[in-house]
């Protein structure tokens, strides 16, 4: 963080710059959202915070983010949880199959959750680490090159996969071979060979030029990654004025709806992309859905254990957080989304 005092008459204001790291490329539906939140802190503030992001990873990897920002690296930065089940395990909540595949949906849940539940504070407070705002990959799909497609659950058997979190765990537990690798790197991956299938999420396909190397995608309408979102060293945070933080933490709550309203579209317009570049686009029967919805059950289970083994409630912290999902899910029936009242 750099500081610059600005003399106001007799009083002199703090001006700060926080450094942003971000692994992704300065492209895509994400990357503007994260864009809007550091202008609107810029804006909100009156100039009196910038935030300059450091695009592509050039500050550290995706797989390091979190403890990268703990220690200083950066002032705050992008953090995907999955690469952190320890370090992350409130976060990872946001990323179980639950059912909702709606991105609104699951930012509001997953803010208010991490925002206000006080013992995954404490939590992220002890690691050194503030939340301050959510993203989500939007829903879980799947990409395969030619001559490998997913019409059916048993069609995940014998292909090399890149997956990720829980639904990784229930690719590999339906017979697939797991192969570790970031998203950032599976164009490679695919393009050489070493992957048949990627995880992926379909504003992601575009921002990171997928459509060229698969052949087609399958819509799981499973779920969502929604463990992903700024987060900020503490100590940064706390040598800030209450009316700085206010600025970081409201912006940041608000990003919700923002990505909320732009990820929609850019996740049609990627579909018509790929259509255009000759993919096909398989809709996965309600039937096959299901067989995934009933292997991944475990792995739900198994984050209720991890996070009572780490000192937390494990059980009260997911019925906390599938109320909030049925909280939100009400609220978008009754009223719609909040780009449209």
């Amino acid at each position: 963080m750099s500081v610059a005092l600005v003399g106001l008459g007799a009083t002199a204001q703090a001006e700060v710059t926080l450094t942003h790291g971000e692994a992704g490329p300065n492209r895509g539906a994400r990357a503007k959202a994260l864009q809007w939140f550091a202008d609107q802190v810029t804006e909100r503030s009156a100039g009196n915070i910038k935030i300059d992001i450091q695009w592509g990873g050039t500050l550290y990897k995706a797989n390091a983010a979190a403890t990268s920002i703990a220690d200083g690296v950066s002032d705050l930065g992008t953090v995907i949880a999955v690469y952190f089940p320890k370090e992350m395990i409130t976060y990872t909540i946001a990323d179980l199959p639950l059912g909702n595949a709606d991105a609104w949906v699951g930012m509001r849940a997953t803010d208010d959750l991490m925002r206000n539940n006080a013992s995954i504070k404490a939590n992220l407070a002890d690691k050194g680490l503030v939340y301050i705002g959510s993203f989500t990959t939007s829903a879980v799909n799947i990409g395969c090159t030619e001559g490998n497609v997913i019409r059916t659950a048993e069609d995940i058997a014998g292909k090399k996969v890149r997956g990720v979190g829980a639904y990784g765990k229930t690719f590999g537990g339906l017979g697939a071979t797991m192969v570790p690798m970031s998203i950032y790197k599976a164009y490679q991956g695919i393009d050489s060979g070493l992957l048949d299938c990627s995880q992926g999420y379909s504003y992601a396909v575009a921002a990171l030029k997928q459509h060229e190397v698969i052949k087609n995608y399958t819509l799981l309408d499973w779920g969502q990654v929604g463990g992903l979102g700024i987060l900020m060293n503490k100590d940064i945070f706390d040598s800030l004025t209450a009316e700085q933080q206010a600025t970081l933490l409201e912006t940041g709550k608000d990003m919700s709806d923002y990505f909320g309203e732009i990820i929609g579209a850019a996740n049609a317009k990627t579909i018509e992309t790929m259509k255009a570049a000759g993919v096909e686009i398989i809709e996965l029967p309600a039937d096959e859905r299901a067989k995934l919805v009933a292997a991944g059950d475990k792995y739900i289970a198994d984050w209720v254990g991890k996070a009572d083994a780490s000192g937390l409630d494990g059980a009260a912290i997911l019925a906390e957080y599938q109320a909030l999902l049925a909280k939100y899910t009400a609220e978008r029936d009754t009223q719609g989304y909040p780009w449209t009242r």
